[in-house]
């Protein structure tokens, strides 16, 4: 990707909606595949009564919209102000508290696991069926939306255009598999069997616009300069709720 085409892709503007102030993309097409639209609002005509507690509304009881949702609350429902980054929000936005817990439980993703794969990892990677290996950095690339492999070739994928992602993991108890995998089908809530396990890989499938069928990259925590493996443990881990905030994006 040339510099000129990375500062168009990061490009952004501060605008002012009905929620609040918002730093978004130049660019719609450029938006952060891990990113939500703003909801339409309930109209106030339809919501003479709190969605929540059913509280009527009146001079005294005032009526507010959750800026996640987009359904009425009174003040009691609605009086949270939680931080909302999938939505660009520059401060804290009034949620329900249904969307404030989510919204609290999303921070986790944004504030540290976020940090870790825009930092980047060493991984053996494989492509496709190939039997031979190289030692790359992948990592997120500032806008979100590219996967990029860096070591002797470049290689960048779309995160969006990622189908499945399979983690493989290690550390059984004795006479059980030592290696197991977390499988997120992207479109579908992923599930995970096994508590104690560290990750070891990560398999995905992704589409390649123009190209017909899927194509399989296969990484393999590598060591860094170091010599331990553990930066890529973490990104691996990072990985998993990333895939879950893209299938999650995909079914608002």
């Amino acid at each position: 990707m040339s510099s000129e085409v990375a500062s168009r892709c990061d490009a952004k503007k501060l605008v002012r909606s009905p929620s609040g102030l918002r730093m978004v993309p130049e660019h719609r097409a450029f938006g952060s595949p891990f990113g939500l639209e703003e909801p339409q609002w309930v109209p106030d005509k339809e919501c003479p009564r709190c969605m929540q507690c059913d509280a009527k509304f009146d001079f005294l009881t005032r009526k507010h919209h959750c800026r996640r949702c987009g359904k009425c609350f009174c003040d009691k429902c609605c009086g949270q102000k939680v931080a909302l980054p999938r939505m660009c929000f520059v401060d804290p936005v009034r949620q329900c508290s249904a969307c404030a817990l989510v919204s609290r439980k999303e921070a986790e993703f944004f504030d540290k696991q976020l940090r870790v794969l825009l930092s980047g990892a060493t991984f053996l990677v494989t492509f496709g069926n190939s039997e031979k290996s190289e030692t790359m950095v992948c990592r997120l690339s500032n806008n979100q939306r590219y996967l990029l492999l860096d070591g002797d070739s470049h290689h960048e994928i779309e995160v969006a255009h990622i189908s499945t992602v399979q983690i493989l993991t290690e550390g059984f108890p004795a006479g059980e598999k030592d290696i197991h995998t977390y499988t997120s089908l992207l479109g579908s809530q992923p599930t995970c069997e096994g508590g104690n396990a560290r990750a070891t890989g990560m398999s995905l499938q992704y589409s390649i616009p123009g190209s017909e069928g899927m194509t399989q990259l296969k990484l393999t925590a590598g060591e860094d300069a170091n010599g331990s493996r553990r930066p890529s443990t973490v990104w691996l881990v990072a990985m998993h709720k990333a895939a879950k905030l893209l299938c999650e994006s995909r079914d608002q």
